[in-house]
């Protein structure tokens, strides 16, 4: 491989302003939802007391999610060796950080109280593995500022393959601990499962790779520098290999719960009778988000460039749709109080609850997809983030001995 150069983008566009204004108006659209559903209460939103985690909890979960996924690419060049990805690690600890940044001022914002953050970081219960999660997102997000100036710091190079390990075991523990939220609910029969842990490490290799292919080629090619096919041929196989996975992890999980009699009611109420539930996880997740996904990348035919940007947006919808049957479908499935009894009260009991997202919520969860999208814009801007070219012929040293062969 040739010597990599890297190179900010100029940003002085036109095309470059008029996009860090749009997100920029999500970004004031996502302060202003959070202040009229703190001002009116959350009554204005769809949540209620069966559903009360909402939209914005699809959002934030899935940017936390993708955070440590998009980490993947540097861990694959640092600390597998594979020389290939090593030109793209600087981007993709960007992007992890920029993610986890949006996804938690999402979550944040839907406290209701924002200002009792300061209680949830002075007050820990560490038989919580909320408060577990604090100290993971905190630490991910300085080891990998860590990682990244190792990288970019010539003469501490030598040290980035440490940080690396240490990035790539520290995101494994942060992901395992947002399955685990759900996996140790045990009073949600849609959650009570330890197959949630390695389900959303798999979901975060899928949905974070699928982002930074979508930022890589976007801002390669509005930067106008060349990138070959090689890269993106490699990011795509690896897409399909793990959305193969998170359909895997997916079958094993439902299986699992189908072979114990105490789950079966919801798990006919996901797969067979839950309406939009049962539509989303067919359609949009199985179908949209893994099947159709790994035929684009793995097919013979067709523009890579092409194939690699459709897969990867399918595997945002399909993502999309997962979290939202995992966190809204598992909460719309009434709680089992009592274990084969028949329960009536006047109060919904064994009752499906009903939630449609608010605008507001739908803005506060765009919001945060936007503040990562500015995060990122900025942070390429400014520093030396992206290669300055990842043709073929750069990456490849054979490259040019093969064309010429042939």
């Amino acid at each position: 491989m040739k010597r990599i150069i890297y190179s900010e983008i100029k940003g002085r566009s036109p095309q470059f302003y008029a996009l860090a204004a749009i997100l920029l108006v999500f970004v004031l659209t996502a302060l202003a939802s959070a202040f009229y559903m703190e001002h009116s209460g959350h009554y204005v939103t769809g949540m209620n007391n069966q559903v009360v985690w909402g939209m914005p909890h699809v959002f934030a979960i899935f940017l936390i999610v993708a955070a440590s996924g998009a980490l993947n690419v540097a861990s694959i060049g640092t600390v597998f060796g594979k020389t290939i990805y090593k030109p793209l690690g600087r981007l993709s600890g960007l992007l992890a950080i920029a993610l986890l940044l949006g996804g938690l001022v999402v979550l944040v914002l839907d406290l209701g109280r924002p200002d009792r953050l300061i209680v949830a970081m002075t007050n820990y219960n560490l038989k919580s593995i909320f408060t577990w999660n604090i100290f993971l997102y905190v630490g991910f997000m300085v080891i990998v500022a860590a990682y990244l100036w190792l990288q970019m710091e010539r003469r501490m190079n030598r040290f980035a393959k440490s940080a690396g390990m240490l990035a790539f075991l520290w995101r494994l523990i942060l992901t395992t601990g947002t399955g685990s939220i759900f996996g140790f609910l045990v009073a949600r029969e849609a959650y009570d499962s330890a197959i949630m842990a390695p389900l959303f490490i798999a979901m975060s290799f899928s949905f974070g790779l699928a982002v930074y292919i979508l930022v890589l080629l976007a801002a390669c090619r509005g930067s106008e520098r060349d990138i070959g096919d090689k890269v993106v041929n490699k990011l795509g196989r690896l897409l399909g290999i793990f959305a193969a996975l998170v359909l895997y992890f997916t079958a094993i999980q439902h299986l699992t719960n189908l072979y114990a009699a105490e789950h079966i009611g919801v798990e006919k109420f996901i797969l067979l009778d839950g309406g939009i539930y049962t539509l989303l996880f067919w359609v949009g997740q199985v179908i949209v988000g893994g099947i159709i996904p790994m035929v684009l990348v793995f097919r013979a035919s067709g523009d890579v460039s092409r194939n690699a940007i459709l897969a990867s947006t399918l595997v945002i919808i399909g993502g999309f749709a997962q979290v939202y049957v995992i966190v809204i479908g598992g909460q719309a499935y009434p709680l089992e109080l009592f274990p084969g009894m028949e329960v009536s009260s006047s109060f919904n009991d064994g009752v499906i609850a009903s939630y449609a997202p608010s605008l507001p919520e739908i803005g506060l969860g765009l919001g945060g997809v936007a503040l990562t999208g500015l995060i990122t814009l900025f942070g390429m801007k400014l520093l030396r983030f992206l290669p300055a070219s990842l043709a073929n012929a750069t990456i490849d040293p054979h490259h040019s001995v093969t064309a010429k062969s042939s």
